[in-house]
């Protein structure tokens, strides 16, 4: 059977990271959080000292850093230079940082090659802002999630509770709507629904409610790729 490549866009805080795990296990594909990248890249920057704005420390920034996923023990992990960042890049400050360096050209420019490669060949889902707008425009199946603001910014809240950091409710839900302008309104690769994507609204559905919607969306794709391929 044809390995497939499976786009999963929306804004921050709709659910894409647990849905993309779930998914790409069941399915045994790679699973490739792309905005986890901007994150690495931001985290790094602040480590380093370096302003968003400056975009030419930024370029030489993504050809000194390595990002890299990894699965250990059932958990994933997204590594920078070998380290485990997975909860450091989730803070509501690299939250909103990430927005502002990803906007800089080179740096997507150099992610967005990144993920072709990592995604190339199918047999991957691949979360983000882009990806079935820009990364891969012609991706088999394509997802666009979205939830109301203030239900995002409660399960941001919640989570980041969870993992022991201190937030506000309000303020995390006036972060999402900040992050929501800045990914709607940059020159480069705005979060865009793409025209061919199915649309799941997950403000009132549960993890469980989705996925039975998205797999059964694959499902329909992969009896397509099989009856084409055998007739």
């Amino acid at each position: 059977m044809k390995q497939l490549t499976i786009a999963i866009d929306g804004p921050s805080g709709v659910g894409k990271s647990t849905l993309s795990k779930i998914l790409s296990l069941d399915l045994g594909y790679l699973n490739l959080d792309t905005g986890a990248m901007y994150r690495s890249v931001a985290l790094a920057a602040t480590r380093r000292g370096i302003d968003a704005t400056d975009h030419d420390a930024l370029r030489q920034l993504c050809d000194e850093i390595v990002i890299e996923f990894d699965h250990k023990e059932g958990a994933e992990r997204v590594l920078l230079n070998d380290e485990d960042v997975s909860v450091a890049i989730r803070t509501p400050e690299i939250s909103l940082l990430t927005a502002s360096v990803a906007a800089c050209p080179d740096v997507r420019h150099a992610m967005v090659a990144r993920q072709r490669e990592l995604g190339a060949g199918g047999g991957v889902v691949l979360e983000g802002r882009d990806v079935g707008t820009v990364i891969f425009p012609d991706a088999d199946v394509k997802f666009f999630l979205k939830a109301s603001a203030e239900v995002r910014g409660r399960r941001r809240f919640l989570e980041l509770q969870v993992k022991g950091v201190t937030v506000d409710l309000a303020r995390t839900i006036a972060e999402v709507q900040a992050r929501d302008t800045a990914d709607t309104t940059r020159t480069m690769s705005p979060l865009v629904q793409a025209e061919d994507a199915v649309v799941i609204d997950t403000t009132d559905l549960d993890i469980p409610q989705v996925l039975k919607r998205m797999f059964a969306v694959v499902a329909d794709c992969q009896r397509a790729n099989e009856s084409s391929q055998s007739s």
